[in-house]
C-alpha cells in the first residue's frame, strides 16, 4: 500500500515528536527507575565501603528487626491516627471553603482570599515550624497571650501530649487547604450551569442548589483525592513532625518515619547509621501504599461506579 503525499509529509513530523520524547525518557530512567536498584539494600547488611554489590545478603532480617523494635507498635498506631485525621480534615476543609468561595459574588474579594489561603502552601516546613514555635510559646507567644487574656493558664502546644496532635492537624490543614481549594473550585467550574438555572426555575434556593448540584458534581474529584490519599496513609508528615516534635511528645507524635530516621539514619553513639533499616521501612511502606491504592481504586470502580481514567 503506497502512502499519499500528505502521509509522507506527516511521517517526519511524527519522528520529530518521538525524538522530543527521548530526553524525558532518559531523565525518567535515570532518576525514577535507576534508584530502584537501591532497594536491594533492604535485604543486605549494608556496608558503605563494600557498596551495594559487595555487601552480604541477609534476606528479610532487616524487616524482622523493624517489626521487633520496642517502639514500632506505638509508632505505627501514631502514624495511622495522625494520617487519618489529616486526610479527613485535609479533605473536608478545602471542600467547604471551595463551596463558600464559589458562592461569593464579589470577584475581587474572592481572588484576594484565594491568593492569601494559597500562599502558605509554598512555605517550607522549616519556616512554618519556626513561625509556629514563636506563635505558640507559652510565655511570649501570640496564641497564649490570647489564652491568658481569657483567664486561662498558658498551654504548651508543642510539648504537651494532650495538645500536640491537635496542633499538628491544625497547622497541616492551614498550610495545605489552599491548594485543595483550587482543585475543588476548578471542579465546580466544570459543572453544567444549566443545572443551576433549572433548579432556580424549580424554586431551589442557594443551599439546595449547593446540596443537590454542587456536592454531587464534586464526587468524582473527592473519590480521586481520597483514593490517592490512602496511598499516603503511612506518611503522617515527616517534614512537619521532625521539625515540630521533641522527646516530650514521642508518646503521641513519634511516627514510623521519625522512628526509622533516628534508628536508621542518625544512629547513636553505640552504633553507626543503618541505611538498610531505613530502606526496608521505605519498601514496606511502598508495598502497603500500593495495596491500599489498588483496593481503594477497585472499590470506587466496583461500588461507586467511578473510574480515575
Amino acid at each position: 500500500m503506497q502512502l499519499t503525499k500528505q502521509e509522507k509529509r506527516r511521517r517526519p513530523i511524527r519522528w520529530a515528536l518521538v525524538c522530543m520524547l527521548i530526553p524525558g525518557i532518559i531523565v525518567t530512567l535515570i532518576y525514577s527507575y535507576g534508584p530502584l536498584l537501591g532497594l536491594g539494600i533492604a535485604f543486605q547488611k549494608f556496608n558503605m565501603t563494600k557498596g551495594l554489590f559487595g555487601s552480604p545478603w541477609v534476606g528479610f532480617k532487616n524487616f524482622e528487626y523493624i517489626f521487633k523494635l520496642p517502639d514500632f507498635t506505638r509508632a505505627l498506631v501514631n502514624t495511622l491516627s495522625i494520617s487519618s485525621l489529616k486526610i479527613v480534615f485535609g479533605m473536608l476543609t478545602p471542600i467547604i471553603v471551595a463551596i463558600l468561595l464559589n458562592e461569593m459574588r464579589n470577584l475581587a474579594y474572592k481572588r484576594i482570599v484565594q491568593t492569601f489561603i494559597y500562599l502558605p502552601y509554598f512555605v517550607s516546613w522549616v519556616i512554618v515550624s519556626g513561625i509556629m514555635g514563636d506563635l505558640l510559646l507559652p510565655s511570649t507567644g501570640a496564641v497564649n497571650a490570647i489564652v491568658k487574656a481569657f483567664g486561662f493558664e498558658p498551654i504548651f502546644f508543642l510539648a504537651d501530649p494532650n495538645y500536640f496532635v491537635g496542633t499538628l492537624i491544625v497547622v497541616e490543614v492551614w498550610k495545605g487547604f489552599g491548594f485543595g481549594t483550587i482543585l475543588y473550585l476548578a471542579a465546580i467550574t466544570g459543572i453544567d450551569l444549566n443545572l443551576y438555572e433549572a433548579a432556580s426555575i424549580d424554586g431551589a434556593n442557594r443551599f439546595q442548589r449547593m446540596l443537590h448540584i454542587t456536592l454531587p458534581g464534586l464526587v468524582p474529584i473527592i473519590i480521586l483525592n481520597g483514593t490517592m490519599a490512602l496511598g499516603s496513609v503511612l506518611n503522617a508528615g515527616f517534614d512537619q513532625i521532625v521539625n515540630m516534635y521533641s522527646p516530650l511528645v514521642y508518646q503521641v507524635g513519634d511516627i514510623l518515619d521519625t522512628l526509622v530516621y533516628r534508628v536508621g539514619i542518625i544512629g547513636d553513639r553505640a552504633s553507626m547509621p543503618r541505611y538498610e533499616i531505613a530502606t526496608a521501612m521505605g519498601l514496606f511502606k511502598s508495598v502497603v501504599s500500593f495495596i491500599l491504592i489498588s483496593t481503594a481504586y477497585w472499590s470506587a470502580h466496583k461500588f461507586a461506579d467511578h473510574s480515575i481514567f
